[in-house]
């Protein structure tokens, strides 16, 4: 799940670029302005305040948390007059201007969060004109509007549409539907990157395959947000093959890329990181999405090797990250069949809910329980890749669009 964005993603590429070692939380310094009430995590949410917020509130209600009212209305409070939302506004009681950097993946994930909560068809509906109202010609979307469209932020906005109670593909602009855009990203069956999806062509047209864009493009290409519902649609249909026959359906495109990333977590279980200068790492927050993606395709089973590698081995990462990682976890456990309260022996939930106000109450479990936090992870963050690309902000980072196959 990764952002995209054109002047204020300038700053985080720089970050991305300089993979620098573990500094304390910018909140904690006292000539930092205090975080927002009601926000989840600790780190400065300049780039991605309202995405970690929809993570965090969507991940919850799936399990039957209830949120707490504060952090709800937080993330509603985030929303411009004409319906779109930015990665964060400092100030939410200004008025939104030409200054105010919207993007479609923030309006998208605060869609797809709010609509799952209820209470929220007012606000909801404006952001739904208004991501009608940034709809490019080829049916699709960028990550700022009128920006050429990308296989992420298409995904996002067709899983906003989805939960929104519309349907993506009946929401065209000149003939064109969200899926026409994603389908036009797909790689064939012969070649290198055989059924993955590409984030958008390069100067020459050419796509190369991208494991994020590809676990983005597969849930979407099957009509479902970040949060799908247990056991996905596959119904452990089995192992994906890729197969070309003309023009692929969306099914058939969903199932060429479930193939392709299946593919690329079965020697190690996991996705590797692969960026210049840097060591190569695991990729967490793109394994755990592809975990989603191979569940909803195929079922559960075609998803369990890197699920168990994820239950092994997530734990730090996710720590460190803070609230989008275990939100990302959670939805990769529900979809898989896995038991987010014992995820690899880890309490997913309760982490999660540590990260921001109580919620008001939790399945199973006490709300002031839930909040109790077990970490001190959760003052702390790495400026680098592993603060932005490993936290697989799964839709969020411009910089992954030069990420080939792992």
């Amino acid at each position: 799940m990764n952002f995209r964005r054109s002047a204020a993603a300038l700053a985080a590429a720089v970050v991305i670029g300089s993979a620098a070692p573990a500094v304390a939380n910018p909140s904690a310094d006292p000539s930092s302005p205090a975080l927002p009430a009601g926000l989840y995590g600790t780190t400065d949410p300049q780039y991605d305040g309202v995405w970690r917020q929809s993570l965090a509130l969507l991940a919850q209600h799936t399990v039957g948390v209830r949120p707490a009212a504060e952090g709800v209305d937080w993330l509603a409070g985030q929303q411009c007059a004409d319906g779109s939302f930015a990665a964060f506004r400092a100030e939410p009681g200004k008025a939104c201007d030409a200054k105010v950097m919207v993007d479609t993946n923030s309006t998208g994930a605060a869609v797809q969060a709010l609509a799952a909560l209820g209470g929220h068809d007012t606000a909801t509906g404006k952001a739904v004109s208004w991501l009608k109202s940034v709809q490019n010609k080829d049916g699709g979307w960028g990550y700022m509007p009128g920006g050429p469209s990308d296989a992420n932020s298409t995904s996002v906005v067709i899983g906003a549409l989805a939960a929104a109670g519309q349907k993506p593909e009946s929401v065209v602009k000149d003939g064109r539907s969200p899926y026409d855009a994603l389908l036009a990203f797909a790689l064939p069956c012969s070649g290198g990157g055989a059924g993955a999806f590409a984030y958008q062509p390069d100067k020459k047209g050419k796509l190369e395959a991208n494991t994020d864009a590809t676990a983005a493009a597969v849930v979407a290409a099957l009509g479902q947000g970040m949060a799908p519902e247990a056991g996905g649609k596959g119904k452990d249909a089995g192992a994906a093959r890729c197969e070309d026959s003309g023009k692929p359906s969306p099914d058939r495109a969903a199932a060429n890329g479930a193939s392709y990333l299946a593919q690329a977590v079965a020697k190690d279980g996991h996705l590797t990181s692969s960026l210049p200068g840097a060591t190569d790492q695991p990729d967490f927050g793109n394994t755990a999405d592809t975990v989603v993606a191979l569940a909803v395709q195929g079922g559960s089973a075609q998803a369990r090797k890197p699920l168990k590698w994820l239950e092994k081995n997530s734990e730090a990462w996710a720590k460190q990250s803070g609230p989008a990682a275990y939100a990302q976890l959670v939805f990769a456990a529900r979809a898989a069949g896995a038991d987010p309260r014992d995820f690899g022996g880890v309490d997913l939930i309760q982490r999660l809910n540590a990260t921001g106000p109580a919620p008001r109450a939790a399945e199973g479990k006490d709300a002031t329980d839930s909040a109790k936090s077990d970490s001190a992870f959760g003052v702390w963050w790495t400026v680098g890749v592993f603060a932005v690309a490993g936290v697989g902000i799964g839709f969020l980072v411009s910089g992954r669009k030069k990420q080939g196959q792992s």
